[in-house]
């Protein structure tokens, strides 16, 4: 991708979006930078929540861009039926939402948000995931080694509780890791036609 002299900010600490980033093989930097507060009311619509998150990371960025700057932000959530399962508070919640994710189906949402001096575009992807019925001992496995505390939902797909317990998915893959790369990619072409 011609980035006609355009720098590409990531705004995130994820180590899985800056690989799946790296992976789009567009030069960037990472700057996480940031005033704004990760909170909501909890009257917000669920489907609402990823976009207000990644706006406002996007818009709390912690200084004005320049004209040559591109500004990528993203936000994941986990929802089973109406329930936001965030990042785990410790051991005891990690087992409890695998725990109600076992044998279930839930959604996996990403808004992503695109920014520049001039124009700000958020798009969300959404993925269906299924769980097999996990047992206590495979949770407890899983939480106690692979420690999932800063993961949404309490797990990573592609760690060894996607391995053994996602039996099937509809959409994109990578949008469970935590970051929609197609649409991240047809939405810099966007910016950059522009």
């Amino acid at each position: 991708m011609d980035l006609k002299g355009r720098k590409i900010i990531l705004g995130s600490n994820s180590p899985r979006r800056r690989e799946l980033m790296a992976g789009l093989n567009i030069d960037f930097i990472v700057d996480t930078g940031n005033t704004f507060s990760e909170s909501y009311s909890p009257d917000t619509p669920y489907d609402e929540v990823p976009v207000l998150m990644s706006e406002g990371k996007s818009l709390g960025f912690h200084r004005p861009l320049a004209d040559d700057e591109i500004l990528i932000t993203a936000d994941t959530m986990v929802i089973l039926s109406d329930e936001i399962l965030g990042k785990p508070h410790g051991r005891e919640d990690a087992v409890r939402m695998l725990w109600d994710l076992s044998g279930r189906e839930h959604k996996v949402t990403t808004a992503v948000t695109i920014r520049d001096s001039r124009r700000i575009k958020t798009v969300t992807d959404t993925t269906l995931v299924w769980f097999k019925d996990l047992s206590d001992n495979e949770i407890e496995y899983y939480v106690d080694t692979y420690h999932p505390f800063d993961k949404a939902g309490a797990y990573g797909v592609q760690e060894w509780i996607g391995y053994i317990g996602i039996t099937r998915i509809e959409g994109s893959y990578f949008n469970v890791v935590g970051f929609p790369v197609h649409l991240v990619y047809s939405l810099l072409q966007e910016f950059l036609e522009d």
